[in-house]
């Protein structure tokens, strides 16, 4: 079977999961005595604090679902690593779900849905542990996964009679986040529909920009777009609709900043959304002038952005520390900057004084996958965290590797509590021309981000969006970008 929203959406198909399961066997068994067996517990829908309400439609926890493409809750799954057989724990629903929820589906529908070996209705605190000896289980294998960003840790299952098993808390998180740091091909096509749909949803946004609308207008165009022609029901992340001096705001969006300014005419816009599709991740960055036409200053700005985009997405090759591409964008953005006459000195020197960090003070980029922050950043070779501005805020200092998918997203930001700060500072003032900078104080930012596969033979953009000056000002200035139009361009992505 597969999963697809409509013959309107992308097709993934169950041997997406099946080929998970069996890189997950193969990487094991070099590993495990025999008799091992690895169990996972998948998401839990849960209710808005104190209320009977889903907060949101249920969405499936990333590992679990990446090793079963399950995307009902309350799920278990166990994979014998010695015959690789899967068997999957469907929970036993109470018959008044057929009233409020619709079809109670039996063991057979799940087992050809997911196409897994077995399902079993986990009808007691010991279904589990007596499956696990029936296979003649020793040694059981739980996730316990700590998010090297937020710090978040996702705590292992619990089962009644694990006290009867050895029980390794360790080993599956190393396994399990390294193999989805490398894609499949498989989840690449998917992954490569989201980004398609998320290219159509910022150009839709694009092209309907005019300045007297709020920012949330275009975010709603944008979910819109992304569900109604892609069958996206899932953002990956809080849309960031900023515009004007909000464009410096790195994270904006959030309740504090709820996407609410009136946009004005000639304010910058700088769009960081993305969708999920099957619970895919895509993540694009447009910036553009609301107006549709840029000034000088706004294409000085652009183009050392688009420029440093393009050079680490040329230099970013398997082999190539991230830490070095890092260093890379920094160096095009100053030699910009200087050049515009906002910045002095030697750019070598201006980098290890730092001076990228008061312009791009985030990472260039992240892995991407099943989460739009994926894991596995600091795993591998990745090098200790840095303390240094900029480079403290990498979410991986790894080296490239074929097949991995990672942002590439330089910016270049005037954030008044940076720019005072390197400016009261001895080393950075000495590069840096308060006269010039003054002149861009509350103009916000531009961003330029791509979702990118990374192959030894060219990396694969995923994104489609008009990028240059020239491209986005024919853009704007083009005709209707209607739904038909839309409707069109999906249609033609699915027919390849």
């Amino acid at each position: 079977m597969t999963f697809q929203l409509s013959e309107k959406t992308f097709k993934v198909p169950v041997d997406l999961f099946i080929e998970n399961r069996q890189r997950l066997v193969e990487d094991l068994k070099t590993k495990v005595p025999q008799n091992s067996a690895v169990l996972l517990q998948g998401g839990i829908e849960k209710n808005r604090y104190n209320t009977d309400a889903a907060d949101l439609p249920f969405r499936q926890e990333s590992y679990f679902f990446w090793t079963f493409g399950v995307n009902e809750s309350e799920f278990y799954g166990i994979i014998d690593v010695s015959t690789g057989k899967t068997t999957l724990f469907a929970p036993r629903l109470d018959p008044s779900y057929a009233i409020w929820d619709g079809k109670i589906n039996d063991e057979k529908y799940f087992k050809e849905k997911y196409a897994v070996d077995e399902v079993v209705f986990n009808d007691s605190e010991q279904t589990i542990a007596q499956k696990l000896k029936a296979l003649a289980v020793k040694q059981v294998y739980l996730l316990r996964a700590e998010n090297t960003d937020s710090g978040d840790v996702l705590v292992e299952p619990k089962f009644a009679g694990s006290q009867d098993f050895q029980v390794n808390t360790e080993l599956l998180y190393k396994v399990m986040a390294e193999l989805r740091v490398i894609k499949s091909e498989k989840e690449i096509d998917v992954m490569r529909y989201a980004s398609k749909i998320a290219s159509e949803a910022h150009r839709a946004a694009m092209k309907h920009m005019k300045p007297g609308l709020y920012e949330y207008q275009l975010e709603s165009l944008f979910r819109h777009t992304s569900y109604y022609h892609g069958g996206c029901r899932h953002l990956a992340y809080t849309c960031i609709a900023a515009t004007g001096c909000n464009g410096s705001v790195l994270h904006y969006g959030h309740a504090n900043a709820p996407n609410d300014k009136f946009i004005k005419d000639g304010d910058m816009c700088l769009f960081d959304m993305g969708p999920e599709y099957n619970c895919y991740a895509s993540d694009i960055t447009t910036s553009f002038p609301s107006n549709g036409k840029f000034t000088e200053k706004q294409k000085i700005v652009y183009n050392a952005v688009l420029d440093a985009n393009l050079a680490v997405l040329k230099q970013a090759k398997p082999g190539v520390r991230w830490t070095d591409m890092h260093i890379l964008s920094e160096k095009v953005i100053l030699e910009h900057l200087k050049k515009a006459g906002l910045i002095v000195g030697d750019i070598d020197k201006a980098v290890e004084a730092r001076v990228g960090a008061v312009f791009m003070p985030h990472g260039l980029g992240h892995l991407i996958g099943l989460d739009v922050h994926d894991c596995g950043g600091y795993m591998g070779d990745a090098t200790p965290r840095s303390t240094l501005p900029g480079l403290k805020s990498l979410r991986t200092t790894r080296t490239l590797m074929e097949r991995m998918a990672i942002t590439i997203e330089p910016g270049c930001y005037f954030i008044d509590f940076l720019l005072d700060e390197a400016l009261a500072d001895p080393v950075k003032s000495a590069f840096l021309v308060k006269t010039e900078i003054d002149k861009y104080r509350g103009s916000g930012g531009v961003r330029i981000e791509d979702d990118v596969i990374i192959r030894a033979s060219g990396n694969e953009n995923l994104s489609d969006l008009p990028r240059t000056v020239e491209e986005i000002e024919n853009f704007m200035a083009s005709g209707e970008y209607t739904e038909r139009v839309i409707e069109s361009r999906v249609s033609e992505f699915l027919s390849k």
